[in-house]
């Protein structure tokens, strides 16, 4: 898999949560590059998970959330494996992160991608060859 981005779930909720003020326009301009250039921004599978129990949470039906969750397929998606969960471990260990965050660490370096868009981890760090950028950040 060789993408250049790997977007965390709450970029997608803010693109998709209809009361998420200024949030929704930049993820949305996120998710939109994403189609466009098809195969360039991953996400994981736990991201699709969290996408759907969110997405329900908001009041989605459980029927659209699946339907929006399964769309997401076309994108490069990282499948949750042993190796993936040990690279996650160890991501936790070095930088004491929750699993759930190593996980997506491990996710997007699995991915190829260099960025990593979220914002919840520290803008600008560097978790060995993925940087964090949380695109709602002003510049």
């Amino acid at each position: 898999m060789n993408a250049s981005v790997f977007v965390d779930t709450n970029i997608l909720v803010y693109a998709l949560d209809l009361d998420a003020g200024p949030k929704r326009e930049i993820a949305l301009t996120v998710i939109e590059a994403g189609w466009q250039s098809l195969g360039e921004t991953a996400l994981s599978v736990q991201v699709l998970q969290e996408l759907h129990v969110n997405l329900v949470r908001l009041g989605r039906s459980v029927a659209e959330a699946t339907r929006i969750a399964r769309d997401f397929y076309h994108w490069p998606v990282v499948e949750s494996t042993l190796p993936l969960l040990d690279d996650a471990l160890e991501t936790q260990a070095r930088w004491q992160l929750s699993l759930w965050d190593a996980l997506i660490v491990a996710a997007a370096r699995a991915s190829g991608a260099r960025e990593l868009l979220t914002e919840d981890l520290n803008h600008g760090q560097d978790y060995r060859g993925v940087r964090v950028r949380n695109p709602f950040l002003r510049k």
